[in-house]
């Protein structure tokens, strides 16, 4: 059994540096393989889901939204872009807590990100069924086999090799990117905005109506209609803060971890004001027509061009669902792996391929979980088979969309406080990069977040997510407290964490032995 160091209420395992050499990763990324990184996460909520916000905001409502939350992830990409190259490991979120507020912190941070990472792929996946299904006529009894099919392709490509899959990433995106482009330059000679973006009043019931001439108010719903829609506006953006996920396979994680993550937001920024201003505003599409539909900027080409053009920008879109859903991947395999590799989660999930050298367990373990828990959503709710009128993908999108959200609103909290913490009780700390909004961003991205989190709340059909986050987290609390704590192992985030938290002795003591 291995010798173990008691550190105030957890337990180090000591381990030789085999252990290590069985976990290794290999450096590939520079600054365009962060950015594809960090813009083909999101890319697919420019696609589809924020358009939703119409029914609750309106137009300007929607708009508002949209910059509150850009300023929420301005705080958080500018927080992480200095933490991350003063801690380049691949715990990234964790790994902030833990240096911070400690292992309890590190763990409960990774749990909230854990819940995002494994939940969101899931969702994409049935966003990719449903666009597939559209193009080719696919019979929804058939989507379950598609998902694993998905799965399987992706789950491949990204464990044969970290350039392979950032070639992927990055062709991907860039397929995605200038889909969206064509979008616009089309859209932008057709544009009637005050006929049609300003097309939603509010009826006798205080609910969203079409105004058949626009011409509306910009906030039908006033500022309680801004608030609401906040959780919708969260999809231009959501995923981004996976980049420093990559930082120990980043060559240079010190000069182009910061740069990466700031050029993808800077991309994204004005990718989502584009898509909000232009979307809405093409004759015969709308604001309120958008407030329900599943393909907003598809409804916008076949206005433009006819129903013709539509099979084409729909398969460029699905294209952008796939960018998501394969980095998206990446990032739940190497927040799985870090876990793991530091004992949190259990160790042998962290052994990486032979040859290929990616942490393909940590993948294939997450991947399995959102993929059963898609698969028993499905199957008890009817699964979409004859007579059923709710489809289970329906289910999926407001119950695991939901958890996914509400896992990523935890995670920012923390890691902003994080951010916070660092600044204050560790100014000396080397930091190559310096948030140009300091304290007062990230306490600007807690206070968003939380209120976020409070008008997620107001959706009946968000308390079914709450009820398994919950549960969720109570479950790896409770394996921590009684388990992982005592299985600790020096990872580069706990022996970082151990020096500058003045346990230097300990870390020395159960470093790695030749």
């Amino acid at each position: 059994m291995a010798d173990t160091k008691k550190v105030g209420s957890v337990a180090y395992a000591t381990r030789d540096k085999s252990y290590f050499e069985k976990r290794g990763l290999q450096r590939y990324a520079g600054i365009w393989s962060l950015w594809a990184l960090g813009v083909g996460a999101v890319i697919s909520g420019h696609f589809s889901g924020w358009n939703f916000g119409f029914m609750t905001g309106g137009w300007g409502g929607m708009v508002v939204a949209a910059a509150i939350i850009a300023v929420m992830y301005l705080g958080l990409v500018s927080s992480i872009a200095e933490m991350s190259p003063a801690l380049p490991h691949t715990g990234a979120a964790y790994s902030f807590a833990r240096t911070s507020m400690g292992p309890w912190g590190g763990f409960i941070t990774g749990l909230f990100e854990n819940v995002e990472y494994v939940l969101t792929p899931a969702v994409i996946c049935t966003f990719i069924s449903g666009y597939f299904g559209s193009i080719t006529g696919l019979d929804t009894a058939w989507y379950p086999l598609l998902w694993v099919v998905f799965y399987v392709i992706f789950l491949a490509l990204n464990i044969y090799g970290v350039a392979l899959s950032y070639k992927v990433t990055l062709v991907v995106t860039l397929i995605s990117l200038a889909g969206l482009a064509f979008f616009w330059f089309s859209a932008f000679p057709n544009i009637d905005f005050g006929r049609w973006a300003l097309n939603i009043g509010v009826g006798p019931d205080g609910a969203a109506v079409e105004l058949p001439e626009g011409n509306g108010e910009w906030f039908p719903f006033g500022w309680q209609g801004v608030l609401a829609t906040l959780p919708f506006a969260v999809w231009l953006f959501l995923a981004i803060e996976q980049v420093p996920l990559a930082a120990e396979e980043s060559v240079d994680p010190k000069r182009d971890m910061p740069r990466g993550i700031l050029l993808a937001f800077c991309t994204l920024l004005l990718s989502a004001f584009l898509i909000v201003l232009l979307n809405p505003s093409i004759p015969g599409v709308g604001s309120f027509a958008l407030g329900s539909s599943l393909e907003p900027a598809l409804d916008g080409i076949r206005a433009i061009y006819g129903d013709a053009a539509a099979p084409i920008f729909g398969v460029v879109a699905l294209i952008g669902l796939i960018a998501s859903f394969h980095t998206i991947l990446y990032a739940q395999g190497r927040q799985v792996y870090s876990l793991s590799r530091a004992g949190y989660f259990p160790s042998p999930l962290s052994v990486t391929h032979e040859k290929y050298r990616t942490p393909h367990l940590a993948m294939i373990s997450g991947a399995t979980l959102g993929l059963v828990v898609m698969l028993a959503i499905w199957f008890v709710n009817g699964g979409g088979g004859p007579g059923e009128t709710q489809l289970g993908d329906d289910i999926i999108g407001s119950v695991l969309l939901n958890m996914a959200v509400f896992g990523a609103m935890l995670s920012y909290i923390m890691q902003a406080l994080s951010f916070v913490i660092l600044r204050r009780n560790q100014p000396n700390m080397e930091r190559p990069f310096r948030s140009p909004v300091g304290i007062p961003g990230a306490v600007l991205t807690i206070i968003i977040a939380a209120v976020t989190l409070f008008y997620q709340l107001q959706d009946p059909n968000f308390y079914k997510g709450v009820i398994w986050v919950v549960l969720w987290c109570a479950i790896g609390v409770v394996y921590f407290a009684l388990v992982g704590r005592h299985k600790l192992i020096l990872s580069p985030e706990e022996e970082f964490a151990l020096e500058h938290r003045g346990d230097a002795a300990v870390a020395a003591a159960v470093a790695p032995k030749a």
